[in-house]
């Protein structure tokens, strides 16, 4: 049967601000349950305001282990003024940029879920750069530029343990349903022989590290 999250942390994360579709979360839920089996950090790239970290950090609390979720709270391109998924009341008025990470924090303590978090405020690369452990599960949501998906894979993907999970966002194949950079770098990770897939739900896929090869 699959891991599915309990009503109140489904509901904290319909209430979050974010664009997931809860098919795509409950897949990413799923996901997140059976690679924190393997007793190691669950991390994702692309923190935003907190959504899809409510259902990382519930599956990591039921299994022990810590989440972790990488941003550098400015806001990727297509956040900023003037695009497709600008959101002013993220903007900081003070310095004039945006800053999603008091909303992050909120998203956490209404959850209530901010024990079970580790916020890395920084770059994708930067923070990967500095890493050293292995990990359970590495989600790629960041950036979707060429430059930033194939960084955040670049930087993370080699820290997922055999057996674990990398998922990736926003994989569309057709270009009129959204960017290509991250359907590039799914295709990479199988053009790799590290990883095979293992579940596609809309634009979410889910492979396994089944070797070496990054």
């Amino acid at each position: 049967m699959a891991a599915e999250p309990k009503p109140e942390i489904l509901a904290a994360f319909q209430a979050a601000k974010g664009f997931m579709p809860v098919v795509e979360g409950l897949a990413l839920y799923e996901a997140a349950a059976e690679a924190a089996a393997l007793g190691l950090p669950l991390l994702e790239v692309g923190t935003y305001c907190g959504r899809s970290t409510i259902l990382l950090a519930d599956a990591a609390r039921a299994a022990g282990v810590s989440a972790l979720t990488v941003d550098h709270h400015r806001g990727s391109e297509e956040q900023q003024p003037g695009w497709e998924y600008h959101d002013p009341t993220v903007v900081d008025p003070e310095v004039g940029r945006m800053d999603t990470l008091p909303t992050f924090r909120r998203t956490l303590h209404a959850a209530g879920l901010e024990e079970h978090v580790v916020a890395l405020v920084g770059r994708s690369p930067q923070v990967a750069a500095v890493w050293g452990g292995r990990l359970g599960l590495v989600f790629i949501d960041g950036g979707h530029t060429d430059e930033h998906a194939n960084g955040d894979y670049e930087g993370w993907a080699p820290h997922v343990a055999e057996g674990g999970l990398l998922v990736i966002h926003d994989v569309f194949p057709d270009p009129a349903h959204g960017g290509q950079a991250p359907y590039r770098v799914y295709l990479r990770a199988l053009a790799s022989g590290a990883f095979a897939e293992i579940s596609v739900t809309d634009s979410l896929r889910v492979l396994r590290r089944t070797g070496p090869g990054i």
